[in-house]
């Protein structure tokens, strides 16, 4: 299958700010590619100094979901590692400046 081309996202994945302001807040994955951002121009616009414009996307292929860094200036971590793009799985920590985010990946 070519990567480009389009895969239903299934049901049943999040992601939930698990600490600062937004602390709670929980973004269901319902898009194949979603910016998380403090620019207007972001999909999830969150008012976070410590992050970029257009910081990270969260997106899904036919591979699964995965994140990838924007360019951001702080970069993005993932369980505690940083990553260009990397593969998610269920129970991982997105840490984006001072934001963290848990990862709720559906079932198989």
């Amino acid at each position: 299958m070519d990567s480009k081309e389009k895969v239903p996202v299934p049901t049943g994945g999040s992601i939930q700010i698990q600490s600062g302001f937004y602390e709670g807040l929980d973004v269901l994955l319902d898009r194949d590619w979603m910016v998380i951002g403090r620019g207007r121009g972001a999909d999830v616009v969150l008012a976070e100094a410590t992050i970029s414009r257009a910081h990270a996307a969260i997106g899904y292929d036919a591979e699964g979901f995965f994140v990838q860094d924007l360019g951001s200036t702080n970069g993005t971590l993932i369980n505690g590692a940083k990553a260009e793009r990397q593969a998610l799985k269920h129970g991982d920590e997105v840490r984006m400046g001072r934001l963290v985010i848990g990862v709720t990946l559906p079932t198989a």
